[in-house]
C-alpha cells in the first residue's frame, strides 16, 4: 500500500530554519526577547491590530481574554456548538457557564439568530469561531452584540489569512485568538497569539500571563495569582518567518482547495467549504459534507478511506454531545435545539489538507472518496 496521505502538515523552508537556528544561538541575555518583539510586530501589522501578544496556545489567548474581561462564576458565555473543545474550555477555566448555540448551514459558523435567541441578562461575552478557515456573518453578529452590549471574542485559530469584507480574521470583536499548532496554516510547532485594539484589555492580559506581576517586573512582586503563558524564542523565530510568508501560505491553501473543487465538480452529493462573496476563505481544512442518502456514518467513511491509505478527521462533534458537557443543563438544552450542528457534524469529514499535497495526490483522494460513496447509496 502507498504511504498514508496525512490530513495536515506545515510548509517549512530555509527561512524558518535559519531564524530558529539564530534564535537558538543568540536569543539570550539582553537579546532574549528580540524574536518575540519582531514576531509580534510583524503579526499585528499583518492582521491590522494595535496590540499582539505571543502565547503558548490559542486556548491561553481565549482564557486571558475572558479573564481580562473579568468574566467568572454566574456569567454566561455563548459559543457555537460545532467546534473544537478548546473554543469552550476557557469558559470553564474562569468558572462561567457555557451556552451552546447552533451554526449556519452554509458557513458552519455561529448562526446570528441563534446567538441573539440565547442572550440573557447573564450573558457577558460570546466566543465566535472562524471554522476551518470560514467566517460567519460578522456584520449581523456585531450589530446584535452592540445592541446588547456584549463583547465578542474571535476564535481565529483556524483562519489566519481569511478575510471578511476586506478585514482580516482576528480583527473582529474586542480580541482575537490564533493557533500556531503544527497542523495549522501557520505554525510555531505549538503556540498562539492574542491580538486586540483595546489597550486596557491588552495590559490586563499581559499582567495575568506572567504570574500576576507588572510587565518588566524584576523583583518578583506578584500582586495577584496569575498564569504562565509564554512562548520560547525559537517558536517566535519560526512564527516570524511564517508571518513573512503568510501570503504565500494562503495562496497554496487556496490552490489545494481549488484542486479538490475541480476534482469533485459535478458531484451534487458532496458539498465543500462555502465561500460567500464577501469572504476570502483560507481553507485551513478541506471539509466534505456528504448527502444523507449514502447512509454511511462519518467514522465509517473515515475507516474506509484509511483502507485506501488516506488519513482524515471527523467534522467536529457538537460540544453538547461530548461526555464533558452532555449532562450539563446547557448541554441538554443544546441537544434539543441545535439541529443544524448535529446534522452537518454527522455527515462531515476533513480531507487531507497539508502543504505536502500535489494535484495528483488530491485526485487520488477524490477518486477514493467518490468510489466509497458510490458503493454505499444512491
Amino acid at each position: 500500500m502507498p504511504q498514508t496521505i496525512p490530513v495536515a502538515g506545515p510548509w517549512i523552508t530555509d527561512l524558518e530554519t535559519s531564524y530558529v537556528a539564530d534564535a537558538a544561538a543568540n536569543a539570550w541575555y539582553g537579546d532574549h526577547a528580540i524574536y518575540h518583539q519582531r514576531f509580534e510586530a510583524a503579526f499585528r501589522e499583518a492582521i491590522g491590530m494595535e496590540y499582539a501578544m505571543s502565547l503558548p496556545s490559542c486556548t491561553s489567548a481565549l482564557h486571558l481574554s475572558l479573564a481580562a474581561l473579568g468574566i467568572g462564576p454566574g456569567d454566561e458565555v455563548i459559543v457555537p456548538d460545532a467546534t473544537w473543545i478548546a473554543s469552550a474550555a476557557p469558559i470553564s477555566y474562569v468558572g462561567a457557564t457555557t451556552v451552546f448555540v447552533d451554526i449556519d448551514p452554509l458557513t458552519w459558523c455561529m448562526d446570528a439568530r441563534a446567538f441573539e435567541a440565547a442572550i440573557t441578562e447573564r450573558t457577558k461575552a460570546a466566543i465566535v469561531v472562524d471554522l476551518y478557515g470560514g467566517m460567519p456573518d460578522w456584520q449581523a453578529l456585531e450589530e446584535i452584540a452592540a445592541a446588547h452590549k456584549i463583547p465578542l471574542i474571535e476564535d481565529a485559530a483556524e483562519a489566519v489569512g481569511s478575510r471578511y469584507k476586506g478585514r482580516m480574521a482576528g480583527s473582529f470583536g474586542v480580541a482575537g485568538a490564533f493557533s500556531f499548532h503544527g497542523s495549522k496554516t501557520m505554525t510555531t510547532g505549538e503556540g498562539g497569539m492574542l491580538v486586540t485594539g483595546n489597550r486596557k484589555l491588552f495590559e490586563r492580559a499581559q499582567f495575568l500571563r506572567d504570574h500576576g506581576r507588572p510587565a518588566g517586573d524584576r523583583f518578583f512582586q506578584n500582586t495577584e495569582v496569575g498564569y504562565k503563558y509564554k512562548m520560547s524564542a525559537m517558536q517566535a523565530a519560526m512564527g516570524l518567518a511564517q508571518t513573512e510568508r503568510l501570503d504565500e501560505l494562503i495562496r497554496r491553501k487556496r490552490e489545494i482547495f481549488d484542486w479538490y473543487r475541480q476534482a469533485l465538480s459535478g458531484r451534487e452529493d458532496i458539498v465543500l467549504n462555502f465561500e460567500p462573496d464577501d469572504v476570502l476563505n483560507s481553507y485551513w481544512m478541506v471539509t466534505a459534507i456528504f448527502d444523507p442518502s449514502h447512509g454511511i456514518d462519518k467514522l465509517e467513511l473515515m475507516g474506509r478511506l484509511s483502507e485506501h491509505g488516506i488519513d482524515s478527521r471527523p467534522f467536529f462533534h457538537p460540544l453538547s454531545s461530548l461526555e464533558a458537557y452532555r449532562d450539563t443543563e446547557q448541554g441538554k438544552r443544546a441537544r434539543r435545539i441545535n439541529s443544524t450542528a448535529y446534522d452537518i457534524s454527522a455527515r462531515g469529514i476533513n480531507l487531507p489538507s497539508g502543504f505536502s499535497l500535489d494535484e495528483e495526490t488530491v485526485g487520488r483522494v477524490c477518486k477514493s472518496l467518490c468510489s466509497i460513496l458510490d458503493e454505499t447509496g444512491s
